[in-house]
Order: structure tokens, then sequence, then C-alpha cells
């Protein structure tokens, strides 16, 4: 197989989910720059950027060529979520452009982009399922990749939220806007978790079922934590945030909790699945749905810390990290062994 045909293949093929990747990189590119580890940051930012670059002009390709396949994916039950990887991975790359690079207007332009796409996608899905003539039942309709929607939504609102004290007398409407949306996540999320615990708990558990995508359990609540504590640590520039500011700080609290709830429970059935069960270990684009959670849950720990003045909460972060970092370690060799193998095979 040739390199050009290797590249058709790959897009036709394209799993709709792989920008978990980018948003896998750019969280813990963010994680590790707020904790002082500069060096580090930078080099994922711009290792996030290759990544970036290179699903995006697959997706484009399958797109204009493969457009059939594209929207039978977005249709489907299972795969139609993983669509909002691309809002997530496009905006925390967005998160990079202010934090890392402190260049607002790629963060901006990009932001502008994913609001955009967030409204397409969302409706388009929506929709999609709900017109839907032939439905799954609960136990095979329903996933914890279903939450990258919340995860999606909750990054369009981190992104507005940084770079809203540019947009002069519309930064109030956009942080609105940046509310709003964090409010209509946290809906999502308690409306889409009940439906996911239901299954998880009261229909038959095959180990291959117990995919990685269900750590989205716990990196959507992470996410909706970082959301609020952005808003929490911008207050300050807009008088209707610091009258909501208890609400706000409560409420980020409840999920902060319910993200840590949830992060011991997957660790143990992580441990039943492979130590007990002995579920075999191999390479998957979905794991990068189990490395974002991790990185998640480290960065919005530590601006949860320094937005509520809880410094006794870094330490968690400070340690948390590495296990973030391995992980996001293993995945990326299990991906260039995947590469390799397929060029090695041409």
């Amino acid at each position: 197989m040739s390199l050009k045909e290797s590249l058709r293949k790959g897009a036709a093929e394209l799993f709709p989910g792989y920008f978990a990747l980018v948003m896998a990189t750019g969280i813990i590119s963010i994680a590790a720059y707020l904790l002082g580890i500069v060096w580090l940051g930078w080099v994922l930012f711009y290792i996030n950027i290759v990544f970036f670059v290179i699903l995006w002009l697959l997706t484009i390709i399958r797109l204009i060529r493969y457009s059939t396949r594209l929207l039978a994916d977005l249709k489907d039950y299972a795969r139609g979520p993983g669509f909002f990887t691309l809002i997530a991975g496009t905006s925390i790359l967005g998160n990079q452009f202010v934090i890392l690079a402190k260049n607002l207007t790629a963060s901006i332009f990009l932001w502008i982009f994913v609001t955009i796409l967030w409204f397409t996608l969302i409706y388009a899905f929506f929709t999609a399922v709900t017109t839907h003539e032939h439905k799954p039942d609960l136990e095979h309709g329903i996933h914890g990749g279903w939450l990258v929607i919340v995860v999606a939504t909750q990054s369009v609102s981190i992104l507005g939220t940084l770079i809203a004290y540019k947009f002069g007398i519309w930064q109030e409407p956009l942080l609105f806007f940046a509310f709003s949306l964090f409010l209509l996540g946290c809906m999502l999320y308690i409306v889409l978790i009940s439906l996911i615990f239901y299954r998880l708990v009261f229909f038959h558990l095959a180990p291959e079922a117990l995919t990685p995508p269900y750590w989205v359990n716990m990196g959507a609540v992470a996410i909706t934590t970082l959301a609020g504590a952005r808003l929490i640590l911008t207050a300050p520039q807009w008088s209707f945030l610091q009258e909501t500011l208890p609400f706000i700080k409560g409420f980020t609290l409840f999920f902060w909790s319910t993200a840590t709830w949830w992060l011991i429970l997957l660790l143990i059935l992580g441990v039943w699945l492979h130590l007990y069960r002995r579920f075999p270990l191999r390479y998957n684009p979905q794991y990068w749905s189990m490395v974002f959670p991790l990185g998640m849950y480290t960065t919005s720990t530590l601006v949860f810390a320094q937005a509520t003045k809880l410094s006794f909460l870094e330490l968690v972060p400070r340690y948390f990290f590495y296990a973030a970092l391995l992980a996001w370690i293993i995945t990326s060799w299990g991906l260039i062994r995947t590469i390799k193998r397929i060029f090695t095979s041409r």
C-alpha cells in the first residue's frame, strides 16, 4: 500500500473521536505549564499543533471524499458523540495559545470557529438521533462517550471566559454566553449521567463493554469544575458574576466532588477489568479518552484551588500530574507502534 493510499484509508476510516488525542495532549501541556514545568508544557504544545493539523487535514479529506461515511457516523449512537472531540480539542488548543503563548489573536479565531462548530454539531446530532427511525435500546444506545458533548460545551465556555476581556464593550455579553454554556453543560451532564449510571448498574457489563470512554464520566465533571473555576477567577470583571459567586462556587465544588468520586470508582473498575478479568491492554484510539480525564482532573483541581484559595487542594495536582503524564506516554507509545506497523506493512 502506497503512502497516498494509506492516507486515503486513514481518512476514510478515521475514528470520529480521535481528537481526544489533541484534548489529552493539550490539557497535560497546560497542567505542566501551570505547575511550573514550563519546558514540558511548550514541548507538548508544539506536538499538539502537529496532531491538530494532521487530524483536521484527515477530517477535511474525509468530509470531501467520504462524506457518506462521515454522515453515517454522525447519525450513529455509538460513534456520533465522538465528533464533539473536534470542538473540545480545538478549544483546548485555543487555551494553550492563551495560557502558554499569550497569543490572543489565534485564540479568538479558534473560539469563533468552535462556537460555530458547536452550534452546528449539537443541533445536527440531536436532531439526527431524535428523528432516527430505528433507535437502539438503552443498553446498546448510550455509553460514557456521550459525555464528550458536555466536555465540548464546557470547553467553549472556558475559552470564551479566557478571551472575554479583549472584546471591550462586548465583554459582558461574551461572559454571559460563557456562563450560559457552563450551566447548559451542567444540565447535559446531569441528564446524560443518569442514563449512563443506570446502564452501568442495572445492565450486564461484559469486560469489553467497559471501554475507556467511560472515563469521560469523570472527565466531563472535571472540565465542568475548570469552567466554574475560570468564571470565579473572572468574576471581578463583571458585577453579575460577582453577585452569583456563591452559587458558582458551590456548584463548582459539587462537580469537583463528583469528579473525585468517579476517579476512585473508575480506578477500581480498571483493576477489576485488567487484573481480575485479565482483559488485555491493546492500543485503541479510545484510550485517549482515558488520558484526557486524568489531565483534566489535574488542571481543574489546581485552578479550582487557586480560584477558591483552598491551597491544601494544590497537593493533589502536584502528585497526580505524573500519573496523567505516564498515561500519556504509554498511550503515545501505543500510537507510535501502530503507525510504525502500518508503514512497515506497506
